[in-house]
């Protein structure tokens, strides 16, 4: 696994241009797909959306509920 070591980061502040500066984000998951998830960060003061995130499956393994 050598030079994997930074894999996945998860921000905890990104820039707002609603508030015109770097602020702490909530991270939020926007859709389920078959890939894998996309999250949506949103600014916490004003609830702009700053940024997204997709999240690939690692395996094709994946439980559904109907």
């Amino acid at each position: 696994m050598k030079g994997e070591t930074y894999r996945d980061f998860e921000a905890t502040e990104l820039f707002c241009p609603h508030c015109k500066k770097a602020v702490p984000v909530r991270k939020k998951l926007l859709l389920v797909l078959a890939d894998g998830d996309k999250y949506d960060y949103t600014c916490v003061y004003c609830g702009t959306s700053v940024g997204d995130k997709m999240v690939r499956q690692q395996d094709n393994l994946r439980l559904i509920i109907k």
